[in-house]
């Protein structure tokens, strides 16, 4: 015979309602109570009944989590991340892709708008107003935008671009080149306002660009003919394609160029030479996007991660 909720509670000496809200809201239970309960639940094979549940307390204990392009390896430790964390709170994640366009992104809000009690929403290239219209008839958590009223998950982006020209600068690089992102990224806008009031730098900026290999490759000949000595990329997938286009036309990196990305993805680690590159806390944001969206009170909270630098081979000394 199935276990129930009576016998879980009675394994663990609490009583039935702190078994429920083990379940429905975890975060409003003593953590080693939790545990206890959770311990119990698993001894005996118990399972809540989930569409029960959502009878009860109007919940679907579902999320969704919308990303800009699965296929960039920045997403998927932050997707791992952000499931995990969900899972530790008894919720399910429905994952999906928008493939850099903004009619799929609306789209796809519009679809799980009733099948989920909220949405992740990172990198957006929807407008703000559009996303502050959505948000009437869903709960969004915004990772990498700051939209008004919109509680988000912001990874310094200033910081590290900041960062990545005082390191370039070091060098003695002088004329710099900003190789941007699409159209409506937040990102890129952040590292182009650092750019615009960078004091003794020669700053091109050329973009929009795609946020992939072949937006890098696609800008390497205008990054090698406008005279730069070093460039500091949107992503790390558009600075290892910008080195490859730079390779196939015999200009060297570091030594002609040197060339700095963003995001610390695994690819930039083994790429020769070793991307140096403004690492992002993709696995901090996605817990913290979650935690967010399941706070009650959280409306219009923002949460800043630290962005750091690590220097690899892909940059030195102006020539």
């Amino acid at each position: 015979m199935a276990a129930t909720i009576k016998d879980v509670a009675r394994a663990c000496g609490v009583h039935v309602s702190t078994v429920s809200r083990t379940f429905s809201a975890p975060h409003l239970v003593n953590p080693a109570t939790r545990s206890r309960v959770l311990a119990a639940a698993d001894d005996l094979g118990y399972r809540p009944n989930r569409a029960a549940r959502a009878l009860t307390t109007g919940r679907t204990f579902n999320m969704g989590l919308i990303v800009a392009d699965i296929a960039n390896p920045f997403f998927p430790p932050l997707i791992k991340a952000a499931q995990a964390q969900a899972r530790g709170r008894d919720y399910h994640v429905f994952v999906a892709d928008t493939d850099e366009d903004p009619r799929v992104e609306e789209e796809l809000i519009r679809t799980l708008t009733k099948q989920v009690d909220g949405v992740l929403l990172c990198s957006p290239r929807l407008s703000n107003r559009m996303i502050e219209r959505l948000a009437e008839d869903v709960p969004f958590v915004v990772v990498n935008r700051r939209i008004k009223g919109l509680p988000a998950v912001l990874m310094n982006v200033a910081q590290g671009a900041k960062l990545a020209l005082e390191h370039l600068s070091g060098l003695g690089h002088r004329r710099i080149a900003l190789v941007s992102g699409p159209i409506g990224s937040w990102t890129s806008n952040e590292m182009q306002g650092v750019a615009a009031d960078a004091q003794g730098l020669d700053l091109v900026f050329f973009g929009p660009n795609q946020p992939t290999e072949a937006g890098g490759l696609a800008v390497a000949p205008d990054v090698a003919a406008c005279g730069a000595t070093a460039v500091l990329a949107y992503n790390d997938l558009v600075a290892l394609g910008l080195i490859e286009g730079l390779s196939a036309m015999e200009i060297g990196v570091p030594d002609q160029i040197s060339v700095i990305g963003f995001d610390d993805i695994l690819p930039g680690r083994l790429n020769r030479p070793k991307l140096t590159t403004v690492a992002m806390p993709a696995v901090a944001a996605g817990r913290m996007a979650v935690d967010l969206l399941l706070q009650s009170g959280g409306e219009g909270a923002t949460v800043t991660l630290d962005t750091a630098l690590i220097v690899r081979e892909s940059t030195g000394r102006a020539q």
